[in-house]
């Protein structure tokens, strides 16, 4: 179907049954492990798609010309790869259609769907269909369904996704061979997307059973004895995981001597189950969402808990913390009834980082998004005092930010934590040898 256009009321083009053997989805990127498990899953069920990396001046070009530079920086980058991809010349706009995601909560990402319907519109491309993928019936395509298995296997994706980025990122700063840890996730992304192809009833088990033998692969890479300052990666969610939104803000702490520690995807789906449980504890509602909900929780649940426990199986890293906990951890800070964007997430995650010994944090925001200026930056004070240990910096991101700007303040907070581990080596060695000087036997007097 193709889109009419008159007086700025466009038709939606539909994404229709045989569209699926035709057309390829191009998908922008976000999680490049986690997006190419989902991506082999989306093939599995008859799709082609493909996952964009194209990156650089021209993809924030594309975004400028098309979006609002006040409207979302996330959005501007989002639609500025898809529009850039598709005057590349690399693809034949007439068998192609574009994925994107919608929340259907009060953040406007729920509303990049239709900036990107415009932006095509308007350079003559209104004939390319947008897919929206979203569990709140905001929209939908009739050549676009995803089974229940498929959706079971994107579940198992993500979480294979999120195992891969802790290790790997436990590895990497510390690599004897630099690339070591990429190569093996290149190894075990493969592997995992072959146990992907088994059926919904037996590929859970395979890829469980994979846990040891992966963990222990990441844990016989050569790795040098010495412990670099962690650093925690919270924020919006696009600019805390997208290298092309945060600038490779993973890859700048690397060269700073840094560790980066990003929490995982998973918990951000079950802060998303958590709320439609909440919510109908605040606000009523229909009580099969909330139980459905409750069930969906205490599946996935379960599934961290089979991660975590494999990880301190083989005792060679850190797991990731257990979503309760996290959940506990916020109470003393905010309501978990403030959900707006990341809403209490955002706080719960800087606090368990710190919790955990991760005191160093960049909390990533996408210039002007009110929600995470209130629960990342407007909660850093509060965190402060009752972490005094806690070394935070907020870094906005937007295509007028300069990149030199946000490095030097990050560099600064590298500083900070740098002086203040060195002071406490100084106090460790000082207390140490008062201890030594206390317990030590005097040496008795020779006898005249």
């Amino acid at each position: 179907m193709n889109q009419a256009c008159s007086q700025g009321t466009c038709e939606r083009a539909l994404f229709t049954p045989e569209m699926k053997a035709t057309h390829t989805l191009l998908i922008p990127t976000m999680l490049p492990v986690h997006f190419k498990l989902i991506i082999k899953v989306l093939e599995q069920e008859g799709y082609h798609a493909k996952l964009l990396t194209n990156s650089g001046h021209s993809v924030v070009d594309q975004g400028l010309e098309t979006v609002h530079n006040d409207t979302c920086y996330p959005a501007l980058l989002v639609i500025g790869q898809m529009l850039d991809a598709l005057e590349s010349g690399e693809y034949d706009p007439h068998k192609i259609a574009f994925m994107i995601t919608q929340t259907g909560g009060g953040c406007r990402a729920s509303n990049y769907i239709f900036l990107l319907r415009k932006a095509l519109a308007k350079r003559g491309y209104g004939y390319i269909p947008v897919v929206s993928v979203n569990f709140s019936s905001l929209e939908k395509n009739p050549g676009f369904s995803l089974s229940p298995s498929a959706l079971m296997k994107i579940v198992y994706a993500m979480m294979a996704g999120d195992l891969l980025m802790n290790l790997s990122n436990q590895c990497r700063p510390y690599e004897q061979h630099p690339g070591s840890a990429d190569r093996l996730v290149d190894y075990w992304t493969e592997e995992l997307e072959q146990e992907l192809r088994h059926s919904i009833v037996t590929v859970y088990g395979r890829i469980r059973r994979r846990y040891p033998q992966l963990i222990q692969s990441f844990a016989q890479l050569p790795r040098r004895a010495e412990k670099k300052i962690p650093v925690g990666i919270v924020g919006e969610i696009y600019v805390k995981y997208s290298p092309l939104g945060n600038n490779n803000l993973e890859q700048f702490l690397l060269s700073e001597g840094a560790e980066p520690v990003v929490p995982g995807l998973l918990d951000f789906c079950l802060y998303c189950v958590y709320n439609g449980i909440e919510d109908h504890k605040l606000y009523g509602g229909k009580f099969l969402y909330s139980t459905g909900c409750r069930f969906i929780l205490a599946y996935l649940l379960k599934k961290q808990r089979d991660i975590i426990k494999a990880i301190r199986a083989q005792g060679s890293f850190k797991p990731p913390a257990y979503f309760k906990t996290t959940c506990e951890r916020v109470q003393p800070y905010l309501d978990r009834g403030v959900k707006m964007g990341e809403g209490w997430l955002l706080t719960a995650e800087m606090v368990e980082l710190i919790d955990s010994g991760v005191k160093n944090i960049v909390c990533t925001q996408p210039f002007g998004c009110l929600p995470n200026h209130i629960v990342g930056k407007g909660m850093i004070r509060v965190i402060k005092e009752r972490h005094p240990e806690a070394n935070i910096v907020a870094v906005d991101y937007d295509p007028g930010a300069s990149q030199v700007n946000q490095q030097n303040r990050i560099k600064l907070m590298l500083a900070n934590a740098q002086a203040e581990s060195g002071t406490a080596v100084a106090e460790a060695a000082v207390t140490s040898k008062a201890s030594m000087e206390s317990t030590a036997h005097p040496v008795p007097a020779p006898v005249r």
